[in-house]
């Protein structure tokens, strides 16, 4: 029974030093460059070797990669929760994801050209991007077929895109009701 515990502990215990480095890491990458990073910060603020880190996840890229697996199951739950066919809602499920992680995602735009685990990364989410928005909008998108559809989905895509809400938010510096409003009323314009 010793031997079963010990190996349970050990397990538990790899398994905390694993999310300690991921969330030491991701606390790294949500503000500085990719570059600006090293291995050595992270170790240090996990408290533990680098080599622990190379062991566990090989490299910067390897975190990129696990910190990725953990987001997009969080992103999927949260985009998951969009009813079909609801504008509203699926506006407020939108803007509540960009508001948790919009800054982020730009901050991984902006480095995409010169970092292929953070172009992997954007990559996904633009597919996941495309997918929310075909499987939220299909009432209308199944109304039309050829390049009408085509061309309301890329509409649907532009104006549910991250860039969309950044310009609103960031540039324009409209509160977060006032986003929300402008984007549906964009939306509801488009599917009119």
């Amino acid at each position: 029974m010793k031997r079963q515990y010990t190996m349970s502990a050990r397990a538990d215990a790899a398994r905390r030093t694993g999310e300690r480095i991921l969330t030491t890491a991701f606390d790294r990458f949500e503000v500085a460059l990719f570059d600006e990073v090293t291995l050595d910060q992270i170790a240090a603020d996990a408290g533990v070797t680098v080599q622990t880190v190379i062991r566990r996840f090989g490299s910067k890229e390897g975190i990129i990669r696990a910190l990725t697996d953990v987001m997009q199951a969080q992103v999927a739950a949260q985009r998951g929760d969009a009813a079909v066919g609801d504008v509203a809602a699926a506006v407020t499920n939108l803007i509540d994801h960009y508001e948790a992680v919009g800054d982020l995602m730009m901050h991984l735009l902006r480095q995409e050209n010169r970092v292929p685990a953070f172009a992997e990364v954007t990559a996904g989410g633009r597919t996941v991007h495309a997918d929310w928005c075909a499987r939220v909008f299909a009432p209308w998108l199944d109304a039309r077929s050829g390049v009408a559809r085509r061309r309301l989905s890329a509409q649907l895509v532009a104006i549910c895109d991250l860039y969309t809400w950044h310009l609103l938010r960031r540039q324009q510096g409209l509160t977060r009701r006032q986003t929300t409003l402008a984007v549906q009323g964009l939306l509801e314009g488009t599917l009119s």
